[in-house]
């Protein structure tokens, strides 16, 4: 279906909105938004079509101002996407498999292909992008719940001044920096993005504040206040609102006045028991299914007199919420989750966990009652970049703003400051409400039911989900810039190289590549795995020497560089493909009720036709979490056996579609995305798959933080084993530069000895010299062959104690490797005879010993 921005009235005062009981929204002028609703009875019953929200540069204005001058995303040639839609696939699959694949995109080039190419580019005519309304479809028909499935989340560093980290505090803080970046937007100056000074697509921008994301029967969509100013605070499970900026997006209030109104709402809130919070907590209703969620929100506005309507638009008006919770995970592993989808805590059959806090429709600001805080954000709208910008912004202001208190001059990140509301004539404030009002919900009989039922189920979706993170500190960025190579690739091989350790076989992985550089740019999928990849993997787990290892990690990483590269530039395939999907879907459905356009395609944009991206899609595109609508099969089947068509080329699916290939691809096993910096601490989603991982990972100059997340497939071990090969490469790079380095150094030891030398230098000669002959002539003895190469590895390597790395030794390796160096700090030079003796008393505790049998 198509989507539809909905545009949201002001939000009035509670008393003012009690006694109007209307939410009907309101038309802006027309030369600013545009939004298409309902025309008649009939009308109801689809979704109008998306319009977009103009990016006009205001007089002076930067952020858009470079939108105009942006190029469109290219629709890549169709000769090009099936080359590299088989180079994705041949190493996933079997030598069979693939000729299957083969044949069938050879009769898509012959015949449905070209067809549905022309189509595409027709359809393209006009629109700023050729995939973004299938891409809105995809995301907004998704009918499972969206938390775990498509909101992922940020978890922020702690503040860095240890005062400033208890909740009230910190979360004041991130409202007063979260209300400058939207004035930023708003007033247009927030500079633009850029890359090597390209600027990028800021449209995401205008669809961050005031936004949700709103159930309906026939899919979901997009409803905006693009004047909203107020936030809705979320407190056990309890909802309250207050306004926060003024008709010109100032802030009408200072970090003080929010800290109190905080505190008045912590306070209020603990009135109700926790273990009363989960009976009223209508937030879990967001967690639902989109079709059930849909008709419980018809059942909370249809009795008249309820209030429910009007506090239903305060909630999806509100800028952004901001959850308070009253937990403080111990964790970094139960903050990731506290993050993505709440706490499930059950006491005596009471659900107290953190998951009752939430609204997922919207973006959310979470803080914990420690100060450790985050970013959940509901992902139809904006990709992970956009939001980073946010969540960076937010932190650096937060240090900016503290540090103005001691320096006045201090910097400031935005063009111009809200005036001091304390310093400000009230009257100038306008028609505003500044003091915390709770939402009062009129929850009957069948609502109550259905929130027990909604919680219970969404305890059994977080139990069913497992995540681990792995904050490794052994290097990070400018360690492996330093070794030669691209800092995502060389962490994207560890991921091959860790799952190929476990189970001896590579499986589908997927990573997006940023498109923002186009207009209205999203992602691409990038496909890590490749014959490249492949070889590494079985070549770094064979006992094969470090120089071989490291080779075939540098091929594999290049080429993992040149496809994101390509990625990057609109030239992937799994868009493209998805597109044509479409155009071939619609097309077809579109068939049965009309006849073609002059152009042969009727777009469901320009007619408001309920497009055929149904609900029944099993995923949708995306990045990070779902990267591609999958086809089932018995639709796939069904569309086989002769579905109404006219036309040749849509008798029946077309073959690429129907191939096993196709499946295959859309299939993720390892859901990978890299988004952070340094204000972040963690960053993830959930699996995109019941076998999968959903990995989230940010790479910092001496780090590199990582979340794992799937449903309970020993992702402890995939973590431990991810970390055990980090460690391990890093020993083999270092071989390696050891033996080029010994290499370069030897020359100095062909000056002659017995040259003449001065009374100063006679000085140098004191002492005996240490010439290492032997293990000069033992490193010689194995480079003749004498050694195996794991053998050769150890003689040029510190970590001597360890042996082969090998399958089944990564748990033990990583123990090994985590001990060497205190091992060798500890080491002595005892003699021999000594070390005999130690010898001797350690084989002495070897084995069990056994309790001799009298005869």
């Amino acid at each position: 279906m198509p989507t539809q921005v909905r545009i949201f009235a002001m939000p009035k005062s509670l008393g003012e909105t009690l006694s109007a009981s209307s939410s009907q929204p309101i038309s802006l002028p027309t030369q600013d938004y545009k939004v298409e609703r309902p025309a008649s009875p009939e009308a109801k019953n689809r979704a109008p079509a998306m319009e977009t929200i103009p990016e006009k540069p205001k007089n002076g204005g930067i952020t858009f101002a470079y939108q105009d001058s942006l190029p469109k995303l290219p629709i890549p040639e169709l000769e090009h996407t099936c080359k590299k839609y088989l180079a994705a696939l041949k190493p996933l699959q079997s030598p069979r498999e693939h000729s299957e694949t083969k044949l069938a995109v050879q009769e898509f080039l012959k015949k449905d292909g070209p067809e549905l190419q022309k189509k595409l580019q027709e359809y393209a005519v006009g629109k700023t992008s050729y995939i973004e309304q299938f891409w809105y479809d995809s995301y907004l028909n998704f009918d499972n719940p969206v938390v775990l499935n498509l909101n992922p989340f940020f978890l922020l560093e702690d503040d860095p001044t240890p005062a400033r980290n208890n909740q009230v505090t910190r979360a004041a803080s991130l409202v007063v920096s979260a209300l400058e970046f939207v004035r930023a937007v708003r007033r247009e100056e927030l500079p633009p993005d850029t890359v090597k000074g390209t600027p990028l697509d800021m449209y995401q921008y205008s669809r961050l504040f005031g936004t949700a994301r709103v159930p309906t029967e026939n899919g979901c969509q997009i409803e905006q206040d693009p004047e909203s100013k107020h936030i809705v605070v979320l407190c056990h499970g309890q909802f309250y609102w207050f306004d926060v900026l003024d008709d010109n997006s100032d802030l009408i209030m200072t970090e003080k006045d929010i800290s109190i109104n905080l505190q008045t709402i912590i306070d209020d809130a603990a009135q109700t028991p926790i273990q009363e919070a989960a009976k009223g907590a209508l937030g879990i209703l967001s967690t639902e299914n989109r079709k059930t969620w849909s008709g419980l929100r018809d059942i909370l506005t249809k009795e008249e007199g309820s209030n429910n309507a009007d506090c239903l638009g305060i909630v999806d008006s509100a800028l952004f919420v901001l959850c308070l919770d009253y937990t403080e995970p111990a964790t970094a592993a139960a903050l990731c989750q506290n993050m993505l989808c709440g706490t499930n805590e059950v006491v005596k059959g009471v659900q107290i966990g953190t998951c009752i806090n939430r609204w997922y429709d919207k973006l959310q600001i979470i803080v914990c009652k420690n100060g450790s805080a985050g970013i959940n954000f509901e992902h139809t709208g904006v990709d992970g970049h956009t939001v980073l910008r946010f969540a960076s912004d937010l932190y650096t202001d937060t240090i900016l703003r503290f540090a103005r208190t001691i320096n006045g001059q201090a910097p400031s990140l935005w063009k111009t400051a809200s005036p001091d509301p304390s310093k400000r004539d009230p009257e100038s404030f306008g028609d505003v409400t500044t003091t915390p009002h709770k939402l009062e919900w009129d929850i009957s009989p069948e609502l109550n039911i259905a929130i027990r039922f909604a919680e219970t189920r969404l305890a059994d979706l977080i139990s069913q989900n497992e995540f681990e993170c792995l904050d490794f500190s052994g290097y990070g960025k400018n360690y492996i810039t330093s070794a030669g190579f691209s800092p995502d690739a060389f962490v994207q091989m560890a991921f091959q190289a860790a799952y190929y350790g476990l189970y001896g076989r590579v499986e589908c992985t997927y990573e997006p590549a940023m498109t923002k550089a186009f207009l209205h740019g999203r992602t691409e999928a990038i496909r890590t795995v490749s014959e490249e990849s492949v070889n590494f993997v079985q070549t770094f787990w064979a006992d094969n020497p470090a120089e071989a290892k490291v080779d075939a990690l540098r091929k594999a990483c290049q080429q993992h560089v040149n496809t994101t590269k390509e990625c990057s530039k609109g030239r992937g395939c799994d868009r493209h493909l998805y597109a044509l999907f479409c155009v071939w879907q619609r097309y077809l459905d579109n068939e049965d009720s009309r006849a073609p356009s002059s152009m042969g395609y009727l777009s469901s944009i320009e007619n408001g036709e309920n497009g055929s991206n149904g609900s029944d899609q099993g995923s949708v595109v995306g990045s990070p979490g779902k990267e591609s609508i999958l086809t089932t099969s018995e639709e796939l089947r069904t569309r086989q056996r002769g579905d109404s068509t006219t036309s040749r080329c849509h008798e029946q699916v077309p073959a690429i579609f129907a191939d096993s290939g196709w499946d295959k691809l859309n299939n993720t096993i390892l859901s990978t995305s890299n988004c952070g910096n340094p204000s972040l601490r963690q960053f993830g989603f959930g699996p995109t798959s019941g076998g999968g991982f959903g990995i989230g990972y940010i790479i910092k100059d001496e780090g590199i933080n990582i979340c794992v997340s799937s449903k309970h497939r020993q992702t402890k071990r995939f973590v431990d084993t991810l970390e055990s090969y980090l460690l391990e490469i890093r020993r083999i790079l270092r071989i390696t530069n050891r033996r080029s380095t010994s290499s370069r150094q030897t020359r100095a030891r062909e000056i002659d000895p017995d040259k003449p030398m001065s009374a100063h230098q006679r000085l140098k000669t004191r002492g005996r010299m240490i010439t290492g002959t032997e293990s000069l002539r033992a490193m010689a003895r194995s480079s003749t062959g004498t050694r195996s190469p794991t053998e050769e590895s150890l003689m040029m390597s510190e970590d001597d104690e360890l042996g082969g790395y090998g399958f089944f030794d990564a748990g033990m390796l990583l123990q090994a490797l985590k001990a060497r160096g205190e091992a060798l700090d500890q080491q002595g030079e005892p003699s021999k005879a000594s070390e005999r003796a130690a010898a001797n008393a350690r084989r002495r505790e070897i084995g069990k010993k056994l309790r001799l049998v009298e005869y």
